[in-house]
């Protein structure tokens, strides 16, 4: 199945022919591309129409060379499409994953909410996401962290050490979920 496969396992649909450097694909669980959609259509429409207009009136003052609000504006409308053209990249290159239909439930793939326990019997708990998803605060990491390579294919029982850069860490597999 393709989606346990480390990213850099695959090709880049992103890369230019002959590339070799760029060997990786991106993944995206399905609730990710959701939150990222949503960015993009609130973008095209609602931020771009309204700063679309904004630098039209400030277009109408007069000098352009001088009027803030233009440059602002301008600067601002260029952040957005940049935006927009990034997230459209990148949600028609992905391949979105839904966790709950991995058949492979007793190791760790991407989409994984994994329990681990330190080596002090703290535990913690993660979800497997694409570099795109990352909330560290949420508890979502990314499988191209440390912790995240480390943990692919791993099943219950099954401890890794870990190099962080603030040091080693020994982590045991306590539970893997797919939800």
């Amino acid at each position: 199945m393709a989606q346990d496969l480390p990213p850099e396992e695959h090709e880049d649909p992103e890369a230019e022919d002959g590339d070799e450097k760029a060997l990786f694909r991106r993944y995206l669980t399905r609730p990710g591309a959701e939150r990222m959609h949503r960015e993009l259509v609130r973008l095209l429409n609602e931020e771009r129409p309204k700063v679309t207009a904004e630098v039209s009136a400030a277009a109408a003052q007069g000098d352009r060379s001088e009027n803030a609000e233009y440059i602002y504006g301008k600067k601002r409308l260029r952040e957005i499409d940049r935006r927009i053209r990034f997230l459209q990249r990148r949600l028609d290159t992905a391949t979105i994953v839904t966790p709950s239909e991995q058949s492979d439930r007793a190791r760790v793939y991407f989409g994984a909410t994994v329990t681990l326990e330190d080596e002090d019997g703290a535990r913690t708990k993660y979800q497997i996401v694409g570099s795109d998803e990352i909330d560290a605060a949420g508890g979502r990491i990314s499988v191209e962290s440390p912790i995240g390579r480390a943990l692919l294919r791993k099943s219950v029982g099954d401890s890794v050490e870990v190099h962080r850069p603030r040091g080693e860490i020994e982590l045991t597999v306590i539970d893997i979920r797919y939800d």
